[in-house]
């Protein structure tokens, strides 16, 4: 019996099903995404989506659907399901939905009348290759399965309509046909592993309408191209596979393929095993390079998500040293200017430093780490020293300052529709200068340690001595018990309650005393912490919004003014963990399970990017975020190693 479970009466509600969606990945950028009745809600959503190297390798829908038709006695029965609009569904299949199921792969099950099909999805891992699977469990009259496919050939941010480039004809594969709508395409095979009748009527269906764009203030319409159909006769207790693909294969051994997938995938019984599976989507083969990707369907690559996941999704996950080596080896190539000349993700250099320290975490060896990761932390480290990253500033009170007008340079990054910056926070930034802190702070101990160079060590220990004396006098805001979350150009302390400071209390080295520490984690957990994460802004401040919804600019001026962010449970656990220790462990644990009661909602087995601040906290975002799942996994071995 599968660990995840459905509501069998509330498939056929709308309301119900739209906001549940199966996400299947194949390792190398390509991915299957859709609501778990077949239904797409999404200009990201499609059975057939890939990256194209003939376009810089951005993804694109190629198969948007697949509609299939039971036919008994001349009646056919539509099992699809498209939105033209509110209500207007056409044709309603899910009325037909008797059961879903997710355990290794999504299985929907449909009765019609006496008919009971069920249909099973597997994306293939490291190849560009989708299997589907009906099996007719029960009938009692001749039966014939009729299969339409509904193209796209488009980029997932875009839509598409109905033009005059578009080629409209097919060409001959083995048991079925090959599709290429535009030059610069890879070809869709559509092969099924049974001998079947294609019958070409190309037709373009207009205006499909899809409501989380709408909803999202987004353009919402497009028009899909149906080339023709496939139709077969099936017996009761017979499966038929189809396979689409950007190569012809050889459709009789389609059975042997999807059985020994089936045998490998790892099943879904347990809340960790949905984490663990969740946490390897992300990391993607690129051309002999592995990546991670920020989240799906439309989150791309940064560096600060890659090095904020990379430890949880592969050290914390599994132990997965050689695919933690894999990714850093692709960090250095892909984002060494960024490392070392800066960019607009003014901290995303200083987390190569917690980086390292997690990998000496999990090792337990800081001398193989530092002996790993030192000249390259060095090097990052004299960039910012010497001044030669955009926009950053080293001060002579050992603080570094960030600013660069109209550029919000944080994590906190969102733009409002004039390209304004939400949260500029241009300054003295709390996490920057607490990042900047724990870098120099490592630097000292391990040189010290492990190296010689003690000339530098001087150095760092100067610039670590006038933070010493400077941090907690600039921070500390007594009024609010708190510390400030930036200082601007005129010294100001921007005091607004926002998550940012408990970096002071959870890295390895922490500018401010345990006391100090424990008053700014009771204020962080008093006014931001919530069942589904930390808000991004306090509810008491008159900015805040805590509901993330309406279009893109309402969206954009609530993503970091209360929305609640699920990786900075981590560090919240991490802090209570370093001041209370072992007595903190159950609390932990219950905030970690807390999102088990989701893990069937919004992204089914998977972890949203954020919630509403407000109760009910509903999900947002993609439905799945790696760092949402990277730091669940990580803050689950936080906890285990502190109970030993």
């Amino acid at each position: 019996m599968s660990y995840l479970k459905f509501d069998k009466s509330e498939l056929v509600n709308l309301e119900y099903s739209l906001s549940r969606e199966v996400l299947s990945t194949n390792k190398t950028g390509g991915y299957l995404n859709t609501t778990i009745i077949g239904c797409n809600t999404r200009k990201y959503h499609g059975l057939f989506v890939l990256p194209i190297e003939n376009f810089d390798m951005n993804r694109h829908v190629l198969l948007s659907s697949l509609d299939e038709t039971v036919i008994q006695h001349d009646q056919e029965f539509n099992l699809g399901i498209r939105c033209y609009g509110r209500t207007n569904y056409e044709p309603r299949g899910h009325k037909y939905i008797i059961d879903f199921s997710m355990d290794k792969f999504p299985v929907i099950k449909y009765r019609v009348g006496g008919v009971i099909l069920s249909k099973s999805m597997i994306f293939l891992h490291n190849k560009e290759q989708l299997l589907i699977k009906y099996t007719l469990e029960e009938a009692h009259s001749e039966t014939l399965l009729r299969l339409k496919p509904f193209l796209a050939f488009r980029n997932i941010h875009a839509l598409t309509h109905a033009n005059d480039d578009a080629n409209l004809g097919y060409m001959d594969v083995e048991n079925g046909a090959a599709f290429r709508m535009y030059d610069g395409f890879p070809v869709v095979n559509i092969q099924i592993n049974k001998d079947n009748e294609y019958l070409h009527d190309p037709t373009w269906y207009y205006n499909v309408v899809y409501n989380e764009e709408q909803r999202r203030g987004f353009e919402y319409k497009e028009d899909l191209f149906c080339p023709g159909y496939f139709e077969m006769s099936i017996k009761k207790g017979e499966s038929v596979i189809v396979s689409v693909s950007t190569s012809e294969i050889a459709p009789k051994g389609l059975t042997r393929i999807f059985n020994a997938q089936e045998k490998e995938r790892i099943s879904l019984d347990n809340y960790q095993a949905c984490l663990l599976r969740s946490a390897k989507q992300f990391i993607v083969n690129n051309k002999n390079k592995k990546e991670i990707y920020a989240g799906y369907t439309w989150l791309g690559k940064a560096l600060r998500e890659t090095l904020l996941a990379l430890p949880g999704l592969t050290l914390f996950a599994d132990g997965d040293i050689k695919t933690f080596d894999a990714v850093l080896d692709t960090v250095y190539k892909q984002y060494d200017r960024q490392l070392m000349m800066g960019s607009k993700q003014v901290d995303a250099a200083l987390w190569l430093f917690w980086v390292a320290q997690q990998y000496a975490i999990f090792t337990s060896d800081k001398k193989a780490a530092w002996t790993k990761f030192r000249s390259k932390l060095i090097a990052i480290a004299e960039t910012f020293i010497s001044g030669a990253r955009m926009g950053v500033t080293l001060c002579e009170n050992g603080l570094l300052k960030a600013k660069m007008n109209g550029v919000a340079l944080t994590w906190m990054n969102a733009y409002n529709s004039e390209g304004i910056p939400v949260t500029e926070r241009g300054g003295f930034q709390v996490e920057v200068n607490a990042l900047w802190y724990n870098a120099i702070s490592y630097l000292i101990d391990m040189e010290s340690r492990f190296g010689k160079d003690q000339r530098s060590v001087q150095r760092w220990s100067e610039i670590k001595a006038q933070i010493d004396a400077n941090f907690y006098n600039m921070f500390w805001n007594e009024k609010f018990r708190h510390l400030a979350d930036y200082i601007d150009e005129n010294g100001v302390q921007n005091v607004f309650t926002r998550p940012n400071q408990i970096f002071a209390c959870a890295l390895e080295y922490s500018p401010i005393s345990e006391d100090v520490r424990a008053l700014v984690m009771e204020a962080v957990r008093r006014e931001l912490f919530t069942i589904r994460g930390i808000r991004t802004l306090s509810p008491k401040n008159p900015l805040y919004k805590g509901i993330y919804d309406g279009n893109q600019n309402q969206r954009d001026n609530a993503y970091h003014q209360g929305s609640t962010r699920v990786w900075l449970i981590s560090y919240y656990i991490e802090a209570f963990l370093k001041l209370y220790g072992s007595q903190y462990s159950k609390k932990a644990l219950e905030t970690i399970y807390a999102f088990e009661k989701d893990i069937e909602m919004h992204g089914v087995g998977h972890i949203c990017e954020l919630y509403d601040g407000d109760p009910p906290h509903n999900p947002h975002g993609a439905i799945s975020g790696a760092v949402a799942v990277a730091g669940l996994l990580r803050a689950i071995y936080l906890v285990n190693n502190t109970k030993k």
